[in-house]
């Protein structure tokens, strides 16, 4: 059975639902479908950020938003021009979706579930009458002198045009590849390290402002990052280590993951300053053990952790701690190495790097630059962001701009 359409969207996700009610909107004669493989759509915006929805991240200046995405970073600049945050807020905002801002600039509903993104996606594609055909796995796309022609494993559909929306979903890749265009192989781009060290073994759930350096075979820095860094049961997680793990996906890969990285648990401070602070602390608190309180606003089982790492006994006064112990504990809180050995997943938040090349897409309109009429948007692309709604904005983006160039 042949169903024809002037569009078909293949990929039941953020992007594909964004471009569909988009399209819709500008030129509601048209007949849109969205195909998705699973039984159910949207599955990655329902468990995105603990289940709340990180829609998108408070950076309103393109070069500073652009600056998230390690691989998409150029191309992203011209469309979030058109498209990007204040637009988004706006978009939901006239659905009936209030966004809010938490402090460290994420945004998600102010209902915190991502159920209400969903409800607005649903009921908007509902009210456009756009088709969602659901246990519609794509076997192959192909041109044909009308459009195109996508099979799926029970039905035929022939469009006029056609927008991949699929993710990272390596058998959608290779029918892209079947049409002549390069894909980037995937790697992993979100991950926390797995790191077993007697100084965090009983610290999880710790977390302080930290710089960290991942090191050469020679020690010297191959990326470095900065903030939150949180100590978990399988090593370290946090903002400061998933941005090292987004920048470094194609850097990390060939290791194994097997590296190690230098910790500044004070972030900023040179050895040196550490050090002379410490001279003053003996000076000031000759009686009381360096255990007792902790430095530096460290929380305090780190601090005394580190001592310990430094060789320090529990019982050791400030009077009596000599200037070799001192520079091992400044050392100890500004240049502690840590051996990483494998990654871990971070949470249901799977992001890769990979995906069709971006050489081969027209970013004006995310139209592929080889098939006239056929159109890209979101992960399907290699383009990928550090964690904190950035993945989702550049769904956004893209989806309005192909909406955009399709109606146009």
């Amino acid at each position: 059975m042949k169903n024809n359409y002037d569009i078909v969207i293949i990929g039941g996700g953020a992007a594909g639902f964004f471009t569909a009610i988009n399209t819709a909107a500008l030129d509601p004669t048209l007949k849109i479908a969205i195909l998705e493989r699973g039984k159910e759509v949207l599955t990655k915006v329902k468990v995105s950020g603990g289940g709340r929805c990180n829609v998108t991240h408070a950076q309103f200046i393109p070069k500073e938003l652009s600056a998230n995405y390690p691989r998409g970073e150029k191309e992203l600049l011209g469309p979030f021009h058109t498209f990007m945050t204040g637009d988004t807020i706006t978009w939901f905002d006239e659905r009936g979706v209030a966004l809010k801002i938490e402090e460290d600039g994420r945004m998600f509903p102010t209902t915190n579930s991502s159920q209400t993104i969903i409800d607005c996606f649903i009921s908007e594609t509902e009210r456009l009458g756009i088709e969602v055909l659901k246990g519609q796995a794509v076997k192959q796309i192909s041109k044909t002198e009308e459009g195109f022609k996508v099979v799926t494993a029970s039905e035929e559909f022939s469009a006029k045009k056609i927008v991949v929306a699929t993710g990272s979903n390596p058998k959608i890749w290779k029918l892209l590849e079947g049409l002549g265009h390069s894909i980037v192989p995937p790697v992993p781009s979100l991950f926390t390290f797995n790191i077993e060290d007697d100084r965090i073994k009983d610290l999880p759930g710790i977390a302080v402002d930290a710089s960290v350096h991942v090191l050469s075979k020679k020690n010297k820095t191959l990326l470095q990052s900065e903030g939150p860094l949180l100590i978990t049961h399988w090593g370290m997680s946090g903002p400061a280590i998933l941005k090292l793990s987004a920048w470094g996906a194609r850097l990390l890969e060939p290791t194994g993951y097997t590296f190690k990285i230098r910790v500044n648990w004070l972030q900023h401070l040179p050895t040196e300053e550490v050090l002379e602070n410490l001279l003053a602390l003996k000076d000031q608190n000759p009686k009381q053990t360096l255990y007792k309180y902790a430095q530096f606003e460290l929380p305090k089982r780190l601090w005394q952790s580190l001592l310990k790492a430094s060789g320090i006994p529990e019982t050791q006064i400030w009077a009596d701690i000599s200037k070799k112990q001192l520079v091992k504990i400044s050392e100890e809180l500004t240049q502690s190495e840590f051996q990483v050995n494998g990654k871990s997943t971070f949470k249901e938040e799977f992001v890769t790097a990979g995906g069709v090349e971006l050489k081969e897409v027209n970013f004006k309109t995310f139209e592929s630059k080889l098939h006239p009429n056929l159109y890209f948007a979101g992960e399907v692309l290699n383009i990928d962001a550090i964690t904190g709604g950035f993945n989702f904005q550049n769904a956004w983006t893209g989806g309005y701009l192909v909406a955009k160039a399709i109606t146009a």
